[in-house]
């Protein structure tokens, strides 16, 4: 059956389409900011009804409004702990010591924050001097034009820069590398889609192999501390082959739905030697991990050696004064603001509120846990990872108190990978043509399986590394 009406030109369908993608946008900006006004609401009315006593209160006021602000991410994610650290002291400090300015802002310091910022300190070194770059390049050289083996490599080497830098610098990197293939693949060729959800999944699941890797580790290290010490290699002893298993696993799904084969004519590139200066930053960066990854037998703990190289890069004149404002001051401080979140839950007595009269203890620990994961994975899905974990992480400790609770809560938050807006990543492979079905499509299983895994056998692999 044809229609009579007019066939729309390609402009025409495109300034359409152009229109139509503006209102969705449009609609999609006032989501988020009437999400975080009904929230605060729900925050005010909670604070002023639901709980007894001034502290409790008070408490669920500030520390309410700093999590609907990091979920919601209307703002800068440092500015709700701006508010938290300036506003307990105001509400609360009169209530109590505990709450005034000094022993507040002791809350949110913690050493994980130095390896931090030893891991952003390296990873702007690398980017200074072109390490990053170097590695998404060769990465590209190593395939020799074999679709397959490109994917396994783009994977692998964004997840390998992910696991020290910024996934979104890593799949910036990756995508710059992969610009003149993307180019040159024809329209409706499975290659494209191919290599863009590789590069999202690797950098997705980059972030779960090291501390540094994500601010959700960085709080699961600061709470474990409670319990037990979790070295940099004890992490990656648990993290480092769930990440190969997840990437071996995302391989396969992407082959079974993009069937890649032939050969590629790769664009020529001129082989671009690091500098001097570069092989330098090398050298530094190498004697930082192995140092990190040696702890127990030296004993110098993971930040006193990331305070090292960062004096090291600094003082050698590797990095200058103002490379000091490319460190990622805002991811610090919104992890110091996830610390002292969960210090004002756990002091103010909010979590044992909370699960006053709850009857999970009688569940099995593998209930718990698996619940624990799926919430992480399900929130960090839609909401900010980080916010996630700063919200769940003192809820799973009253729940199962042990060094392994945080982290696989942690790990649980990296898993929230099926939807365009859960991570950066995922919105850059978007941007470059990827259709967010595919994300979907591949990320749904992934996401589920990686939860099953961690919560059957996260447990006992932790405690073979000595984490209860």
């Amino acid at each position: 059956m044809t229609s009579s009406l007019p066939t729309p030109t390609t402009a025409e369908a495109s300034s359409a389409s152009s229109l139509s993608g503006d209102a969705s946008s449009e609609r999609r900006g006032w989501l988020r900011p009437a999400l975080a006004v009904g929230g605060l609401a729900v925050v005010a009315l909670v604070a002023g009804l639901g709980v007894e006593g001034p502290v409790a209160s008070r408490a669920v006021l500030i520390g309410g409004a700093c999590l609907v602000l990091w979920l919601t991410e209307v703002v800068p994610p440092f500015v709700p702990t701006l508010l938290l650290l300036g506003a307990t002291p105001v509400l609360m400090g009169p209530l109590a010591a505990d709450y005034r300015l000094g022993a507040v802002l002791a809350w949110g310091v913690d050493p994980v924050l130095v390896l931090f910022l030893g891991g952003f300190t390296l990873e702007v070194a690398a980017m200074r001097h072109g390490l990053d770059a170097a590695v998404a390049r060769h990465v590209v050289r190593l395939s020799r034009g074999r679709p397959r083996l490109l994917l396994l490599l783009v994977m692998g080497g964004v997840a390998f820069l992910s696991m020290w830098m910024s996934n979104v610098a890593a799949a910036a990197m990756m995508l710059a590398a992969l610009r003149p293939i993307l180019q040159a693949t024809p329209v409706g060729a499975p290659l494209r889609p191919a290599l863009l959800l590789g590069v999202a999944l690797g950098a997705n699941f980059g972030g779960m192999a090291t501390p540094v890797g994500s601010g959700p580790n960085a709080l699961a290290v600061s709470a474990a501390g409670a319990y037990s010490q979790v070295t940099f290699a004890g992490w990656m002893a648990l993290a480092l082959p769930l990440t190969a298993l997840m990437l071996v696993l995302g391989f396969g799904l992407v082959l079974l739905r993009f069937r890649l084969g032939g050969r590629l004519e790769l664009p020529t590139q001129e082989a671009q030697p690091l500098t001097r200066s570069g092989r330098r930053v090398l050298a530094v960066s190498a004697a930082c991990v192995v140092a990190w990854l040696s702890e127990p037998l030296h004993g110098v703990s993971a930040p006193v050696v990331a305070l090292g190289a960062t004096a090291l890069l600094f003082g050698s004149g590797l990095l200058e004064r103002e490379d000091l404002g490319r460190v990622d001051w805002s991811t610090l401080l919104l992890i110091a603001g996830g610390i002292a979140l969960g210090r004002l839950m756990e002091h103010s007595g909010l979590v044992a509120r909370a699960l006053a009269g709850t009857d999970f203890g009688a569940w099995p620990v593998a209930a718990r846990l698996g619940v624990l994961v799926v919430a992480a994975a399900a929130l960090s899905a839609l909401m900010s990872n980080t916010g996630t974990a700063a919200l769940l992480i003192p809820l799973a400790m009253q729940l199962h108190p042990s060094a392994s609770t945080p982290v696989l809560v942690a790990l649980g938050c990296s898993f929230g990978i099926p939807f365009v807006i859960s991570t950066p990543p995922n919105a850059m492979a978007a941007g470059e043509g990827l259709d967010s079905s595919e994300l979907m499509r591949l990320g749904i299983p992934l996401m589920l399986a990686g939860c099953l895994l961690v919560s059957l056998t996260g447990p006992a692999v932790l405690r073979l590394f000595g984490l209860p």
